[in-house]
């Protein structure tokens, strides 16, 4: 946690030993990061709110507050300036980097963090009110009053042929470039990956297979990348995704002008060409994304990382993937959610769309 100091004045030695329990654990760095964020935010935010730290059990009007403050309409805010959270709360927030949006919060992240308070009461031993039904018909009639379009992570997914003018700039033998072509290459065809997952990879997760046999050419270079527990496994499962052919040479080929044997496998590469023995950021590679997205031509604005993996099952639909295969390589468990980019590409292209 790179704000310790900060999350020290926030957090209680309760709070402390409830996460350095997870850790031991085992539960996955990115579900513990959340949580910690949340957890971090809740307390600024009853501090800010009510002078006062976390309650724990928290009262049934605390949450409600909570609802209150954080889901609430804009055009009703012109007229009433109590309407919502209170400047002074916002500002307070605002001050310590808690809160950077002047609007309310998305209806998700405020169903997010009421589900980590209510995680993080039952660690505690405790029961809350968060099933009560004065709180759940406050979500429900407060999302209702303020209607907002659902947005996705990426506005827009990257796709096969966005792909390809991205990887044109990666054209020389720089390092960067290399690089570059290396991430988007190997997120892309290993299931559409996290950018965590892509900066937190590591020479040791990487084995090499067998070559696949072709009809028509030579054999492919293949590797697996053992992703141990990802964001949607448990402790016990040990996720594996395939590399087939132009992303195991893009790998193979910035391992080998990097000179990396061991240990991460995606670094920063300073402004004289050094290549740095951390691991890149997870944000680093969302920036990376964007930036290639610009140099491409396209809108930075409407792509990001996660267009990679809402871009690969999008083009695993257009060539006619099947479902449950293209699953199997995103690691995806619902059903639901893997479909809907299926259905969507489906729908874009049938006749339904075409009727005039």
């Amino acid at each position: 946690m790179e704000r310790r100091d900060e999350l020290a004045e926030l957090l209680t030695d309760q709070d402390i030993q409830t996460l350095k329990h997870l850790v031991n654990e085992g539960m996955g760095e990115n579900t513990l990061r959340a949580l910690t964020s949340d957890l971090a935010y809740l307390q600024a935010w009853s501090l800010a709110a009510t002078g006062k730290s976390l309650p724990w059990p928290a009262p049934e009007a605390m949450l409600l507050k909570f609802v209150a403050h954080h889901l609430w309409d804009s055009e009703k805010r012109k007229s009433d300036p109590d309407h919502g959270m209170p400047e002074a709360v916002s500002q307070n927030l605002r001050d310590q980097g808690f809160l950077r949006t002047a609007g309310p919060h998305a209806p998700d992240t405020v169903r997010r963090r009421l589900a980590s308070w209510s995680t993080l009461t039952k660690w505690r031993g405790l029961s809350g009110a968060f099933a009560s039904p004065a709180l759940k018909s406050a979500i429900r009639l407060a999302v209702r009053a303020t209607p907002r379009p659902r947005r996705r992570k990426s506005a827009k997914a990257v796709t096969g042929d966005v792909l390809a003018k991205m990887l044109v700039t990666c054209a020389t033998e720089s390092l960067r470039d290399v690089r570059d072509r290396a991430i988007l290459m190997v997120a892309f065809a290993s299931g559409g990956r996290r950018r965590s997952e892509i900066a937190g990879l590591r020479v040791e997760q990487i084995t090499v297979e067998a070559p696949i046999e072709t009809e028509t050419g030579p054999p492919l270079p293949s590797r697996a990348i053992h992703l141990g527990r990802t964001k949607t496994s448990g402790a016990d499962h040990d996720e594996v995704v395939y590399l087939t052919g132009r992303p195991v040479e893009a790998l193979d080929a910035w391992i080998a002008l990097a000179k990396i044997d061991s240990g991460s496998v995606f670094r920063k590469v300073d402004r004289w060409g050094n290549v740095s023995k951390r691991a890149l950021e997870a944000g680093a590679v969302n920036a990376i994304v964007k930036q290639r997205a610009e140099m491409a031509g396209l809108d930075s604005g409407e792509f990001s990382a996660h267009g990679l993996r809402s871009g690969y099952l999008t083009e695993a639909a257009n060539r006619g993937v099947p479902l449950p295969e293209a699953m199997e390589q995103s690691r995806h468990r619902s059903v639901q959610q893997a479909s809907s980019y299926y259905n969507n590409a489906t729908r874009r292209s049938g006749r339904a769309a075409r009727l005039l």
